[in-house]
């Protein structure tokens, strides 16, 4: 037997449930399923205390079970973790929203870095041709509950008072994105939702002009795109600017 039908077999033993019976097995994949239970509770520890101890092990036993790591660091194997919330808790919008932020906050934490764009920067920019760069920090995703409220009483260094779970009056977004060495968390609504996921798949200035008219009409909406470009850039959502 080589190293290499050796690591495999030690592989399938691990992601059996049938090893725990074989002898001198158990200790070995008690190991294997504390540490990819320790990664989980790293990685949500919100959601954790949101959902309960219970029905958290609940959870991370079923995708531990369920999931093997797939990558060389411990550190992707939560990237999975939301579909599995999904599935054990398909009606329950706010755990899905709550989980997300906590990992969309990891991955930005971790995600490349790119200068911002200043607004002194811009002077000379034809907009009829120009097209925008967001940060590849920046994270979006549609939201139905109010997530972002929960997150920030779970969050708060001083306890307070836990508001209710609750669905949103209409459906917004969660912008999720690192500014210099910290890492944000906005709530949306659904227009600027909009002219965000058009920022993140075209960039088109002229575009999101066009988007926010259609929506606001023609006064309001090249006022809005005004508005908006000028909060990205203080938020440093920008990273480069370019013509078509």
């Amino acid at each position: 037997m080589n190293l290499a039908d050796l690591q495999q077999g030690f592989h399938a033993m691990l992601t059996r449930d049938a090893a725990a019976n074989a002898p001198g097995h158990a200790v070995y994949l008690n190991n294997y399923r504390a540490q990819l239970l320790a990664c989980l509770e790293q990685s949500y520890p919100l959601l954790r205390a949101f959902i309960g101890e219970q029905a958290f092990l609940h959870a991370a036993a079923a995708h531990i079970r369920a999931h093997p790591p797939h990558a060389w660091t411990l550190d992707a194997y939560a990237d999975d973790f939301c579909a599995t919330l999904q599935a054990l808790f398909p009606d329950n919008p706010d755990l899905h929203e709550l989980a997300w932020i906590e990992h969309a906050l990891g991955q930005a934490f971790v995600g490349p870095d790119a200068a911002p764009v200043t607004a002194a920067a811009l002077a000379g920019t034809d907009w009829d041709r120009a097209r925008l760069q967001a940060t590849p920090t920046m994270h979006l995703r549609t939201a139905s509950s109010n997530a972002a409220d929960l997150w920030l009483a779970l969050s708060a260094a001083a306890p307070g008072p836990m508001p209710e779970s609750a669905m949103l009056p209409a459906p917004g977004g969660l912008l999720v994105w690192r500014q210099g060495f910290v890492t944000r968390l906005r709530a949306l609504d659904a227009i600027e939702y909009a002219a965000l996921r058009h920022l993140q798949h075209d960039g088109s200035f002229g575009g999101l002009c066009l988007l926010l008219v259609d929506r606001l009409g023609e006064e309001q909406g090249i006022a809005a795109a005004g508005a908006m470009l000028a909060d990205w850039l203080g938020s440093e959502l920008i990273t480069g600017v370019f013509h078509e």
